[in-house]
């Protein structure tokens, strides 16, 4: 079975493993510390926070910015962890819709969702493709509302930002939340990070990801007199362990060689699924450069989602549907959300269905995600190429 993704790690991670077994500290220690001052360098960040995972980034970034008890705009387009965040925090999700070219939040949308309830902006760079950050970031700033990425799918993107290259996670807005998941082209096994410019904000994270506790471990472990630490608020566990920032730093480290191979992967894709009628294939704005985190194509309209993917399957290759919309699952049928914008007349909501989410529908029902991987090679891919080709006569 070709798979859809598989992370790629070598001997270098494995040499790296070593040093915290060697050295006796296994959980957040030194090598979180190095990996945080490495990543923040590396996308330009003036702090960077290492977590648990992409989902506790995002619920401290939210906390952070002041959600609870108020609404937070963002796409139900998304893996379901975005929408949870914001239940996290007490809040309200409001859903709006989709470009269909990028999988992106549609920016024309976003400050029509806006109301005096809203207390955030959640964008996602959808499978590593940048949002239009220029056109979404002025009608927030306008009023005040701190915005949140999620940054999950996009280590080593970038953006066009005021005539110059800069990477996903400056950040260009408030924070930037990364998923370190092995899906990821960056992972530790699982684990997060949180970018910021703001100080404070990065001192909160520090806080809340230990528990509330006032003087970390490796303080207190260095120090020549006894401490004891306060628990000032309430906290939580979510630290990322030596073992995995071990992992981490030598992933950043060959991140540049992996972006490059996976986008000559894409321009493989692209050109060899041109000649496929009627497949559509994801766009890459001329203000953007996505890391290609998943190749993400829209089938032909008379294809069947499914009966294309079983067909894929039973030739040995491993797809995954368009991506979830939180709207349409079970859970949020309890959980509270709206949809925007407000400016329209009343949604009818039904059976998992929503009248202003039909951009979003139709990529969940339409696309399909195809195999794309560091260690893939030419056949596999082409093998891949043709096997689609076949399922969509």
């Amino acid at each position: 079975m070709i798979p859809v993704a598989k992370p790629f790690l070598g001997k270098e991670e494995w040499q790296a493993v070593q040093r915290p077994l060697s050295s006796g500290w296994v959980t957040q220690g030194p090598e979180v510390a190095a990996f945080e001052k490495e990543f923040a360098a590396f996308v330009g960040a003036s702090h960077a926070c290492a977590v648990s995972s992409c989902t506790t980034a995002l619920h401290l970034a939210l906390k952070a910015a002041g959600v609870e008890g108020g609404e937070v705009v963002t796409v139900s387009h998304s893996f379901i962890a975005t929408a949870n965040a914001v239940r996290y925090c007490d809040a309200t999700p409001v859903f709006v819709d989709i470009k269909p070219g990028t999988f992106n939040i549609d920016p024309r949308l976003v400050e029509k969702a806006f109301s005096p309830r809203t207390r955030a902006l959640l964008v996602v760079h959808q499978m590593g493709m940048p949002c239009d950050m220029r056109a979404i970031l002025p009608a927030a700033r306008r009023r005040k509302i701190p915005v949140v990425e999620d940054a999950a799918c996009a280590v080593g993107s970038e953006i066009l930002w005021r005539g110059r290259w800069e990477k996903i996670g400056k950040p260009h807005s408030d924070a930037a939340c990364f998923s370190f998941h092995p899906r990821k082209l960056l992972t530790t096994g699982d684990g997060g990070m949180i970018t910021t410019r703001h100080r404070k904000w990065d001192a909160q994270f520090r806080l809340w990801r230990q528990h509330g506790m006032s003087v970390p471990d490796v303080k207190r472990h260095l120090s020549k007199k006894v401490i004891f630490e306060e628990y000032t608020e309430l906290g939580f566990n979510y630290r990322l362990t030596d073992i995995q920032a071990a992992i981490g730093r030598e992933q950043l480290r060959g991140l540049p060689a992996v972006l490059q191979r996976r986008r000559h992967q894409v321009e493989r894709y692209r050109k060899r699924l041109s000649t496929v009628s009627g497949l559509d294939l994801p766009q890459e704005p001329p203000w953007a450069r996505s890391n290609w985190q998943s190749f993400c194509v829209r089938l032909p309209a008379d294809r069947n989602q499914r009966r294309v993917m079983q067909r894929l399957m039973d030739q040995g290759i491993s797809t995954r549907r368009g991506v979830m919309n939180a709207h349409r699952e079970r859970a949020y049928r309890k959980e509270p959300w709206t949809c925007g914008p407000r400016a329209l007349p009343g949604c009818r909501h039904a059976q998992g269905m929503c009248e202003r989410l039909r951009e979003s529908e139709k990529a969940q029902e339409r696309s399909i995600l195809l195999p794309l991987f560091h260690g893939m090679t030419q056949a596999q891919q082409d093998y891949v190429v043709e096997s689609l080709r076949k399922a969509c006569l």
